[in-house]
């Protein structure tokens, strides 16, 4: 710190590029900032001037991808359900189909499925919520799991939007029955709402 002026006032000049403001007791010293000028220099040339920007093109580039992705992470989910089937309800298979509903849960509304995210969801819910997961009815699991491969499936016709509300809303109806059953007659999560992650679609403004 360099000593202040006497009289109380302060005083700013500039030496090499750095600011300094005397004060009576104290100085404030502000060194030059040699990155602000190349910022500057890189979004007049338009070089990541809006990184907000370059993602949407990123996602808009790869949106032909997208129902790809989206049909091989139904047959993930298919194979868990199968296995399950087979094998009924223990660790291994939990896992598997938490798993698989889980990631689309949180990848489908980025792909450009909320719907299909919405359905999955709802079958984490049921996993997470279900004290013993042997007691899920394995017709409950194929109720989820064919809702989300029938949304993905309708993805884009004209009853898209009719057949993805139509199936939520059942999931939520017969799941919310089971759960009250498996806790005692109460929803372990009543306060919380089950909703798609708000995720525009790419290219959308």
């Amino acid at each position: 710190m360099s000593p202040g002026r006497r009289d109380g006032t302060r005083k700013t000049g500039k030496s090499g590029g750095t600011k300094v403001t005397q004060f009576r007791d104290h100085a404030v010293i502000e060194p030059q900032n040699p990155l602000q000028k190349a910022w500057a220099r890189q979004s007049i040339e338009g070089i990541g001037s809006d990184p907000v920007a370059d993602a949407e093109r990123a996602l808009a580039a790869l949106s032909g991808e997208f129902a790809g992705w989206m049909d091989s992470e139904c047959e993930r989910l298919d194979a868990a359900r199968k296995a399950v089937r087979a094998k009924g309800f223990d660790a291994e298979t939990r896992q598997a189909l938490y798993h698989a509903g889980h990631d689309i849960k949180g990848q489908a509304a980025t792909f450009g499925f909320p719907r299909a995210a919405t359905a999955a969801a709802s079958l984490c819910r049921l996993i997470e919520r279900t004290p013993d997961a042997r007691r899920i009815p394995v017709d409950l699991v194929d109720q989820h799991v064919d809702a989300v491969r029938a949304i993905v499936r309708e993805h884009g016709t004209a009853r898209a939007d009719i057949v993805a509300e139509a199936l939520s809303t059942r999931l939520r109806e017969v799941t919310d029955e089971f759960l009250r059953a498996e806790n005692g007659g109460l929803l372990p999560d009543e306060d919380e709402v089950l909703s798609p992650p708000t995720v525009p679609r790419p290219g959308a403004r």
